[in-house]
């Protein structure tokens, strides 16, 4: 019969195994890939058989390190709800709520005020980072990332779609004027353009090559640009006329609506990507999460997309003012 290994060198090999890498198992626990991987050498020396094949830069499980892995994994799951339930007990009134920048900054932000008008009673912490939660080390209780449309199931987290996404050019009228017509793909292709630098990373999404390929002009040779790596600040450079921005479009939706933002050319492009509301699977379905996620889904509800169907007419600006 084994004895039973020390629980840091359980927890070391858990890490790694879910992360298939030590360094970010390393910067998980807050200790560095050195000891990650003395305490897995340790565990295999007392288990007599390795848990991993160390490859070039990479690890994978051996046959019984894949026998190992999802007891434990199992475990320090129900570790962490156990620790998870009594901090929420201690404040049960708090909803943390993970979101990137962008969408905290040009969509949620201004919206929140109605949650908190209809949920007094709820203490709502946003927490906006481009990487993803920890729901076992943030203290996040539930999360809405941008990810691939049909994302491979994860057996550890519930995703449920919130809304596809597609990228649109938007520019500020004040561009237009300065500039003259940009109401057609050509016109774009000779104006300042603006790269949110952010879609990159994900999944080599959209840019804005392949929009004007779809515009049938194929391979533009683009001159004159700004590029950044927040989205809200790409927005920001937009609506001061600095230039045409490809963007996706839940972000533009609030600055298109007021007019501060226009579309040229009404030609959307599919990213492949979605925002999913993503939460623990085996969590305790608290009430203030499901209250969050009630309020939200009302809100994309009442989401006018008109405003980006080239079907519809363009709304004539000169009426509004």
């Amino acid at each position: 019969m084994y004895a039973m290994p020390p629980l840091s060198a359980l927890r070391a090999f858990e890490a790694a195994a879910r992360h298939l890498s030590l360094t970010k198992a390393a910067a998980e626990l807050n200790v560095s890939p050195g000891a990650i991987s003395h305490q897995i050498r340790g565990l295999e020396a007392l288990l007599g058989v390795e848990q991993f094949e160390r490859r070039v830069r990479a690890i994978v499980l051996t046959a019984s390190g894949k026998l190992l892995y999802p007891g434990l994994q199992t475990g320090f799951v129900h570790i962490r709800e156990a620790v998870s339930a009594l901090r929420q007990s201690d404040n049960e009134r708090v909803l943390v709520v993970s979101t990137s920048p962008g969408l905290t900054a040009k969509w949620l932000a201004a919206r929140l005020y109605r949650f908190a008008g209809a949920h007094p009673e709820i203490d709502t912490r946003i927490s906006s980072s481009l990487n993803n939660a920890n729901f076992a080390t943030d203290g996040v209780d539930l999360a809405i990332r941008n990810m691939p449309d049909d994302p491979p199931p994860d057996p550890a987290l519930d995703m449920e779609k919130l809304i596809s996404l597609s990228l649109v050019p938007v520019c500020s009228p004040k561009l237009i004027e300065m500039s003259g017509p940009l109401d057609k793909p050509e016109h774009l292709a000779h104006a300042p353009l603006i790269h949110d630098d952010t879609l990159l990373p994900r999944a080599r999404g959209p840019t804005w090559n392949d929009w004007f390929a779809a515009a049938g002009l194929g391979r533009v040779e683009i001159a004159r640009s700004l590029s950044f790596n927040s989205a809200d600040h790409a927005l920001d450079a937009a609506s001061e006329g600095a230039g045409v921005l490809l963007v996706t479009d839940i972000l533009a939706y609030d600055l298109v609506r007021s007019g501060r933002l226009v579309i040229p050319v009404r030609l959307s492009l599919r990213s492949g990507r979605a925002y999913y509301l993503v939460r623990p699977k085996r969590a305790r379905e608290r009430p203030q999460v499901r209250a969050f996620i009630d309020w939200l889904k009302q809100e994309f509800a009442a989401l006018d997309w008109t405003i980006f169907d080239p079907t519809v007419p363009a709304p004539d600006r000169n009426e509004d003012r």
